[in-house]
């Protein structure tokens, strides 16, 4: 099998006899400022096995008692595996049906070599960050890995398939495959069924129809998986596995579980995978000063007032290189020219940096339209940004790198990935 980056893994499920609406927990870096979001899910855990109690909801990251959260996650981790809370499916993949307000999507989840990916700004490996990478979240984060026996993901990762190739055909034949979870999801999380792929004429589909993808690269240039959600957990895995190597010998490193990470790989072209830009507030900055600054990233700024919101945002799905400034209860077309890179996200991210090396005002990162229009209605300066295409996403990374931190989000909150597969990584 040619060795494309991504393959099937031991991977562990919960027993059967295990509630796995109990089980099944959001990804952590979610609902981070709203700790009763935790606090409920806790409650409805109460002593049942859970995820929850083998994660660090990052809430909680930076708070008082982080040390003994970390202890008590490596305790439970090492209880539930002498417990037989998990059964073990050798040589697989997972995959997901995921019902949600967006729609239903499908995923499969393998382990991804990370040898083969890079999330350095200018990297060009096969698997590759689509965000800014935070070089100070990763330390943090390491702390929680280093001395984990399991891993459990809540990563996902896009693959550019429009010929609908390697996960669409299992999910066509899902009903021959073995059911190994069909649960409820706590809190709003929708429904999840996973099925088990195990043989060898699926494995090797999968494997071929990725290489085919993988052949068709840019050999100079082979992004191959772009990463959706998770970038900072992999990136992590990445650091932990760079650490540990070093004290291996060549033969060691091929094999070692810590030089790969599970996660679920998805479709770009899923009609079930939402894709929502990450809108921007300022605050204390007057419009004229944020012109001036948002002139030195432009050679040249039209301006065009419009009378409704629904009509700026008809206009801005056919303009290139615009986004709406709102401002009171104005909107105006912003359309610019002679900037760095094609995406108004990273002209907007040059203005930021420079406001604040400037001292001049704050920015918040803001999910939702109507929440852009009623901040501006309180006095801050809102800039709603175009939707993100689909059909150029991969193209835009090829081009431009990296996307600015927060420029996408792939679903609601409550539609990220749940964790419910665990692999050992020690």
């Amino acid at each position: 099998m040619k060795d494309i980056g991504f393959s099937p893994a031991e991977i562990l499920l919960p027993a059967e006899n295990i509630d796995m609406e109990r089980w099944a927990v959001v990804a952590c870096d979610q609902y981070t400022s709203e700790k009763e979001y935790w606090e409920k899910a806790d409650a409805f855990v109460g002593d049942s096995p859970s995820t929850l109690r083998m994660i660090l909801p990052e809430c909680y990251l930076e708070g008082p008692g982080k040390e003994e959260r970390i202890q008590s996650i490596e305790r439970t981790m090492q209880e539930y595996s002498d417990k037989g809370i998990f059964r073990t499916f050798p040589d697989s993949y997972i995959l997901v049906k995921r019902d949600t307000e967006s729609g239903t999507r499908y995923g499969l989840v393998g382990k991804l070599d990370l040898e083969k990916y890079d999330y350095s700004p200018a990297s060009v490996s096969p698997i590759r960050a689509t965000e800014g990478t935070i070089l100070s979240r990763i330390p943090p984060r390491k702390e929680i890995r280093k001395n984990a026996i399991l891993e459990l993901p809540h990563i996902m990762v896009l693959i550019s398939d429009s010929r609908r190739s390697v996960i669409e055909p299992l999910a066509e034949k899902r009903e021959t495959l073995e059911k190994v979870y069909d649960s409820d999801l706590m809190l709003g999380g929708g429904h999840i069924t996973g099925y088990l792929v195990s043989s060898e004429e699926d494995r090797n589909a999968v494997n071929s129809a990725l290489s085919k993808l993988s052949d068709s690269l840019d050999p100079e240039n082979p992004l191959l998986f772009a990463m959706g959600d998770g970038n900072h957990s992999l990136a992590s895995a990445k650091s932990c596995w760079e650490d540990i190597k070093q004290r291996l010998s060549a033969a060691e490193r091929e094999t070692h579980p810590a030089r790969y990470a599970l996660v679920e790989i998805e479709n770009i072209f899923d009609p079930g995978l939402l894709f929502e830009p990450i809108h921007r507030a300022f605050f204390s900055i007057s419009k004229k000063s944020f012109d001036d600054i948002l002139s030195h990233h432009a050679r040249k700024i039209e301006q065009e007032t419009i009378k409704s919101l629904d009509e700026a945002n008809r206009l801005l799905k056919r303009r290139k290189n615009s986004f709406i400034l709102v401002s009171g209860s104005s909107f105006i077309l912003y359309t610019l020219d002679g900037t760095e890179k094609s995406m108004p996200a990273w002209t907007m991210q040059s203005v930021i940096d420079e406001m604040l090396g400037m001292k001049k005002g704050e920015v918040d990162y803001i999910h939702g339209i109507n929440t852009v229009v009623r901040l501006a209605s309180e006095g801050a300066i809102g800039v709603i940004l175009p939707d993100i295409s689909k059909e150029t996403f991969f193209q835009s990374i090829l081009n431009d790198r990296a996307f600015p931190r927060k420029t996408f989000s792939i679903g609601h909150a409550n539609e990220k990935r749940y964790y419910i597969e665990a692999r050992r990584i020690r």
